[in-house]
């Protein structure tokens, strides 16, 4: 007992601090841990590039509220097409067939009031249902049976094109049918101006959708279930999070999403088409969505960084029409956009390795 005493007295002044040795992070390193906290700042950087770029080159009427406003509106539909394949991708997924789901809501919502003379909410709720169920089919294929989701909607993709164009038989509803049988489908296409600018209610629906989504994402227990499985699947179901249904929900909400953007489709072009190209309204939201900073990875990213994405495809696009450069430029500044978008995601990614 007395050795212990001794030995407590001898310590009782001594110094408790914890030895510890500071690690020093280069420039570099602090700016990868500044990009990791913020994935909506490289595409900020580069919206931000771009707009000066061509307010420099393509001259003082780039910054008119005209030609910003007209960006917004070319880019509505693509921009919520691109919100809902983020959903996808953040669970570490992929829906190619997004834009054909689209493309036979609208053709469904224009059959039922002009084909069949039903009433515009009977034809809205059937273009929303039609969307979400092969929302659903994708989503139980790929959580139920373990199928690859790239495998699966490209599938679906063929599948919902064939059954759209036999459907409709390929023609094309105009714009004078639609609005002699209801204005209700034109809706998005109303406009009211804010000073010079003039926006129209399709741009409106995508900044809410956007809204909506952020705080679905960022504050409720859904959003970070997204964001578990799409980060560690294995994880996330010890945590008890159902990953199935999570999955299953996900591929539900992108297809009415892509509803609620064939309903802007339909204000945007007043014609109802079957034969729209579909390739392209995929190939831009995902481009929008890899741009936005989403990691093809999963569980990593930012929904506003898709809206800067989207404005940075509109943005290039614009600014390259004002310039008269080739149109292939902007398929050339793509590409490499999608290149480096995926680098530099690659590079942020080693902070949490």
């Amino acid at each position: 007992m007395s050795q212990a005493q001794d030995f407590e007295s001898a310590t009782k002044d001594a110094d408790q601090n914890v030895a510890h040795f500071e690690e020093r992070k280069s420039p570099l390193a602090r700016l990868q841990h500044v990009l990791h906290s913020n994935p909506a700042l490289v595409p900020l950087i580069v919206l931000v590039a771009l707009i000066a770029f061509f307010g420099i080159f393509a001259g003082e009427r780039f910054f008119r509220a005209y030609t910003l406003t007209l960006v917004l509106q070319q880019v509505a539909v693509v921009g919520i097409l691109a919100a809902a394949q983020t959903l996808v991708v953040l669970t570490a997924g992929i829906d190619l067939a997004i834009g054909v789901i689209m493309v036979f809501s609208f053709v469904i919502m224009g059959n039922m009031v002009v084909a069949y003379g039903m009433p515009a909410g009977v034809a809205l709720l059937a273009g929303f249902l039609m969307a979400a169920a092969c929302g659903f089919a994708n989503g139980t294929l790929v959580a139920r049976l373990k199928l690859p989701p790239f495998i699966v909607t490209l599938g679906t993709w063929n599948i919902i094109m064939a059954v759209c164009l036999i459907y409709s038989q390929n023609a094309t509803m105009r714009e004078a049918d639609v609005t002699a049988a209801t204005q209700w489908l034109h809706v998005f296409a109303i406009n009211f101006r804010i000073g010079p600018a003039v926006v129209t209610l399709g741009v409106v629906a995508m900044i809410v959708l956007y809204v909506a989504l952020w705080f679905m994402l960022n504050h409720t227990a859904f959003g970070r279930h997204i964001y578990a499985v799409g980060d560690d699947p294995d994880a996330a179901e010890l945590a008890g999070i159902s990953t199935k249904k999570v999955l299953v929900a996900v591929y539900t909400l992108a297809g009415v999403i892509a509803g609620l953007a064939a309903w802007v489709s339909i204000g945007r072009n007043g014609s109802i088409s079957p034969s729209t190209v579909v390739t392209d309204f995929n190939l831009q939201a995902i481009t929008a969505t890899v741009i936005g900073g989403i990691s093809l990875f999963g569980g990593r990213g930012s929904i506003l960084g898709v809206l800067f994405g989207t404005l940075i495809v509109g943005i290039m696009s614009m600014g390259l029409n004002m310039m008269n450069a080739d149109p292939q430029w902007k398929v050339l500044l793509t590409g490499m956009l999608i290149i480096a978008a995926v680098a530099v995601d690659q590079w942020i990614r080693k902070v949490s390795a």
